[in-house]
């Protein structure tokens, strides 16, 4: 199945096994995501919102089989996803984003990639700054912007969404 929409995907991650914290986080980093994407287009940055979506639902489809960590930390869940979702159809772009949510550091990757990176920090209160310089660095480039102008009205946004970091957090036990 190639979910063409972020319904789709966890009506996917779903039949695959899915425990209700996985979905729960997914919906909160997808509030961080929603405004992340408004933020985006408040700054007329061109950005594939429906990847984007999408990639947030299934970023971390791993866990499903490597359960632990949804609790606690660990890398294993992130070829386990990506290779479970190619099996169940998922375009290998979009299979990815188990990948480069983590790994973006040492991977050549997209604004979109980029995006479910920074919500699925910024959705719990977290400010990772080599992944916010690089976010910037792509949204400029995509949006033909003087970088200095886009980064202060990014950096505050991103400070916006973080703070609301604490209350998500209280949202995520399930």
């Amino acid at each position: 199945m190639h979910p063409t929409d972020a319904a789709q995907a966890l009506d996917l991650i779903r039949s695959l096994g899915a425990p209700a914290r996985l979905q729960r986080h997914v919906e909160l980093v997808g509030e961080a995501g929603e405004a992340l994407l408004e933020l985006l287009r408040e700054q007329s940055v061109a950005v594939d919102e429906r990847f984007v979506r999408i990639g947030i639902v299934l970023h971390d489809a791993g866990k499903i089989r490597h359960p632990a960590e949804l609790n606690a930390p660990g890398g294993e869940h992130e070829p386990s996803g990506e290779a479970m979702l190619l099996v169940a159809g998922v375009s290998p772009e979009l299979a990815r984003v188990c990948l480069s949510h983590a790994r973006w550091a040492a991977m050549d990757c997209r604004l979109e990639e980029l995006a479910v990176a920074l919500a699925d920090k910024l959705w719990k209160g977290v400010r990772k700054t080599e992944l916010e310089e690089r976010f910037i660095d792509a949204a400029a480039a995509a949006g033909e912007r003087d970088r200095w102008s886009l980064y202060l009205a990014l950096d505050s946004g991103f400070e916006r969404i973080a703070a609301d970091g604490g209350e998500r957090l209280a949202r995520s036990a399930v």
